[in-house]
């Protein structure tokens, strides 16, 4: 059925992870003459390397586990990912389990009194969306796609980077001052842009549900293929409500996700054709990853931008 949106894991860890986590090994680290003297610290997804490298600036020498187009629901740490955060001086994620198969690593690094930062922490809890999947009712972890939630995930790493390197704090506060400054001008930027859609045309269907925190704070309706999770399987059921609601609501574009196989919405643009309507794909969109470490797209702003410009484009 269509996984349904309510506003408001297993955790495998592997083996070798976990042996990991009691050795030192080689680490990630650029070479000394760059690194010395700075924060050694590993993110776990794309928006968390961005996030932690603009509040930390100079100070802090980040690494990322993921890199674009890896998706956080289904990424599986291997030795040298355990080892690299076993080095670091802190470790930043997601939780609310977006790492989804992380989550044991992420209990042996508390055990072991490792630091870190679950910025979902800096997030009060009614702001966080619920979520029904199957039956079950957990959180929505695409936290990042409210950019209210990510001034508060910008807080809880200036603050957790403070905390671990206090003769800095000042430094973390100016730079934590200067980014807020940038959301809150792309908070205005989204809303001037989203004013260009038609109120009954604001519908954004995608492979998964990754968006229920865009769709809150801007207005829209939300419909993905699959749940919060990608490791969730669609089936055919799913794939024809779904063309049905496009084909009778008239819908005219449905976006494909840089993260995601592009088939599970090819095959819903197909069984759409196939009940008399012509939807196009309106674009790729970047869902649980940014886009390349060296494009505009790579950073967590440039990122939205482009979902923006995406979604207006098709849809006004």
């Amino acid at each position: 059925m269509l996984k349904k949106i309510v506003f408001g894991l297993c955790i495998p860890l592997a083996i070798l992870g976990a042996a990991a986590l009691s050795f030192s090994g080689c680490g990630k680290s650029a070479p000394a003459s760059d690194s010395a003297g700075k924060m050694k610290v590993v993110a776990t997804t794309t928006m968390l390397t961005d996030l932690a490298r603009q509040i930390g600036g100079d100070k802090v020498e980040v690494s990322g586990l993921m890199k674009a187009g890896v998706d956080p629901h289904l990424y599986q740490a291997g030795a040298g990912d355990v080892d690299a955060m076993n080095k670091a001086d802190i470790v930043v994620y997601n939780g609310v389990h977006l790492e989804g198969k992380m989550g044991a690593i992420f209990d042996n690094l508390h055990a072991q009194k490792k630091p870190t930062i679950r910025v979902s922490d800096g997030i009060p809890s009614e702001t966080l969306l619920d979520f029904e999947e199957d039956g079950e009712k957990t959180k929505d972890p695409h936290i990042w796609f409210s950019v209210k939630n990510w001034k508060a995930a910008a807080k809880e790493v200036a603050k957790g980077f403070s905390e671990k390197d206090p003769k800095n704090k000042s430094y973390y506060e100016d730079h934590l001052n200067a980014y807020l400054a940038e959301l809150d001008n792309l908070d205005k930027y989204i809303r001037k842009e989203v004013e260009s859609i038609p109120k009954d045309s604001r519908i954004l269907v995608t492979a998964h549900d990754a968006f229920a925190y865009f769709a809150r704070d801007y207005g829209f309706e939300v419909k993905g293929i699959q749940g919060i999770s990608t490791a969730s399987e669609a089936g055919t059921s799913d794939i024809s409500t779904l063309a049905a609601f496009i084909a009778e609501h008239k819908i005219k574009a449905v976006f494909v996700e840089s993260s995601v196989p592009h088939k599970t919405i090819e095959s819903l643009q197909a069984a759409v054709k196939a009940r008399g309507f012509d939807v196009s794909i309106g674009g790729e969109l970047y869902s649980d990853s940014l886009g390349g470490e060296s494009t505009k797209e790579g950073t967590y702003i440039g990122m939205y931008e482009h979902n923006i410009k995406t979604i207006t484009e098709a849809l006004r």
